[in-house]
């Protein structure tokens, strides 16, 4: 049996109860390693993981988006396939779970330094997370507002607060019970998920105008920059999952990489891609600048509500996900909470920003907005990520990684691997100098009629300097011993 390394997570990281991934139980591990006699499952269940948190509202709001800017019904389609395939690489990183046995959020210490990834996790895993944390359950929260209204309930302030903490409290509680509990829930999930936006998207194309063509085409680089605003879209939402290896520790080491590459990124691709076009072809004859009003208009009375529950379960599938990672992301940055105190704080934050977003921003603007901006940061970070896979060959001691004294093999110089570092604020300074938002326009967009290249730059950048400088300040010694190695 490994040992429980001690660390400055609290005392559930250094004295977890064994045997306690069960659906049903509340998780008792938080980012310690989880030894072999505790491994189980096969990379098949993380198919529904993923699947459940991607058959999404916001899908539909992102298609109708797509049209709503000027594209065609052709070029959405094509936008909405090749932004969708970085989910390859969420699912490219899920591997590390497995080999190391701990959270994402502990493997990049081997990335950017025990003290390094401390602030990069703070701001990739806490707080971008806590906005999207506020993002969904803005999203959730109108639909139910609509819903109450359509009941009859007076439109107040205390009601908006009462649907946003009933819809964030049942997330929390999902994250609080963990990982067991998240694959088993989710398998159901994704088939009831699946069988009630299956029928929406009947009632959709049945209003669909297939000869569809934007009043005016867009032409020159005008059209590239339309074209390269919807990728920015769409793409940011698999670059925003950097939490892969969180729901994957548990199975067993020697688990095929390919098969846990393949079925997260199958679970997450496949339903963001059907939903999405959907929500194009439906604003092919709706306005979706109100996505929820364009929506209802072609359901039956009946069917409303049951829309509206399954846009609020799937917020809370997909915000459980979020909030599960960032508990774990608060503990690998040194906060002495157990893990499911954690969740909680997370959780207040992430009811808080709902509230201020849902008063004070318009909902598909800060959705855009967003969403175009925060691949920024998430882009280089998560190849930074792959790249280290690659280097390393995805050997990595989850023993090691837990050691955060000055004789770590991840202490490197003062606490930081300055070729992760680098890479990643290189990658990051040239993504903005080169993205365009209604917020934002680098003056490399600005030069070319806002367009915006901030996801091919900031990637192949980020992921070229990451390359380039480990060689150059020898930072790849071997980070897991024979027994531990992946083969």
């Amino acid at each position: 049996m490994q040992r429980s390394p001690r660390s400055p997570a609290g005392p559930d990281v250094a004295a977890p109860a064994l045997g306690r991934d069960r659906a049903g139980l509340v998780e008792s591990r938080g980012i310690d390693c989880v030894p072999d006699s505790e491994r189980h499952g096969t990379a098949r269940e993380l198919f529904s993981v993923w699947a459940a948190p991607n058959v999404s509202y916001l899908s539909f709001v992102v298609g109708g988006t797509l049209v709503l800017i000027g594209l065609s019904l052709t070029e959405s389609l094509a936008v909405i396939v090749t932004g969708n395939l970085f989910w390859l690489l969420t699912g490219f990183i899920a591997v590390s779970g497995p080999a190391a046995g701990t959270s994402g959020s502990v493997i990049s210490r081997a990335m950017y330094g025990v003290v390094g990834n401390k602030a990069v996790v703070a701001l990739t895993g806490w707080l971008i997370s806590s906005l999207y944390l506020a993002l969904n359950w803005s999203a959730a929260s109108v639909a139910g507002l609509g819903l109450a209204g359509r009941l009859g309930l007076p439109d107040s302030a205390a009601l908006d607060a009462a649907v946003v903490c009933v819809i964030a409290g049942a997330t929390i509680l999902v994250a609080i019970y963990g990982h067991a509990t998240i694959v088993r829930l989710y398998t159901a999930l994704t088939i009831v998920l699946t069988l009630v936006f299956v029928a929406l998207s009947v009632m959709v194309l049945g209003h669909t105008n297939w000869s569809y063509t934007p009043a005016e085409p867009l032409t020159g680089l005008g059209h590239l920059v339309v074209l390269a605003s919807g990728f920015t879209i769409v793409a940011s939402a698999p670059l925003s999952y950097s939490n892969s290896p969180d729901l994957s520790r548990y199975l067993p080491r020697h688990t095929s990489g390919r098969a846990i590459t393949l079925w997260t990124a199958c679970g997450a691709f496949l339903p963001s891609v059907v939903f999405t076009a959907i929500g194009a072809l439906a604003a092919t004859t709706l306005d979706m600048s109100d996505p929820q009003a364009a929506l209802e208009s072609v359901m039956p009375h009946w069917f409303v509500p049951v829309f509206v529950t399954a846009v609020v379960v799937n917020t809370v599938a997909n915000n459980g996900l979020t909030a599960y990672s960032s508990g774990l992301s608060m503990q690998s940055i040194g906060v002495r909470l157990p893990r499911m105190i954690a969740v909680l704080v997370v959780g207040v934050i992430g009811t808080t920003m709902t509230l201020f977003a849902l008063l004070v921003f318009d909902f598909l603007t800060a959705v855009n907005a967003m969403m175009e901006l925060v691949v920024i940061v998430t882009g280089p970070c998560m190849t930074v990520y792959a790249t280290d896979i690659v280097l390393r060959r995805n050997r990595y001691d989850g023993e090691l990684l837990h050691d955060q004294s000055r004789t770590s093999p991840f202490w490197y110089r003062g606490g930081v691997n300055w070729a992760g570092v680098l890479a990643t604020l290189g990658g990051a300074a040239a993504a903005t100098l080169c993205a365009s938002s209604t917020f934002w326009a680098g003056p490399v967009s600005a030069a070319m009629d806002g367009l915006n290249l901030a996801i091919p730059v900031g990637v192949l950048g980020s992921g070229a300097l990451y390359w380039a400088l480990s060689r150059a300040f020898g930072t790849l010694a071997p980070t897991s011993s024979p027994t531990t190695a992946r083969h």
